[in-house]
């Protein structure tokens, strides 16, 4: 448990909260703003899929 990776941290924590708000804009039923959660995670998982690829390739993990 000593080898965190502090980044995939940050990048899970931000999912999260991209996913509360697309809960948060579904309770409002506003529909621009679900499209704009929805690609915040799209975008923030594809970010943390390529530094986990891009890790993995310079053999950090």
């Amino acid at each position: 448990m000593s080898n965190i990776k502090w980044i995939f941290v940050l990048y899970s924590l931000g999912a999260i909260l991209s996913m509360a708000l697309i809960g948060i804009a579904i309770a409002l039923r506003n529909i621009p703003l679900i499209f704009v959660f929805l690609v915040l995670l799209f975008v923030i998982m594809g970010f943390g899929f390529k530094t986990k690829k891009k890790m993995r390739d310079e053999g950090l993990l």
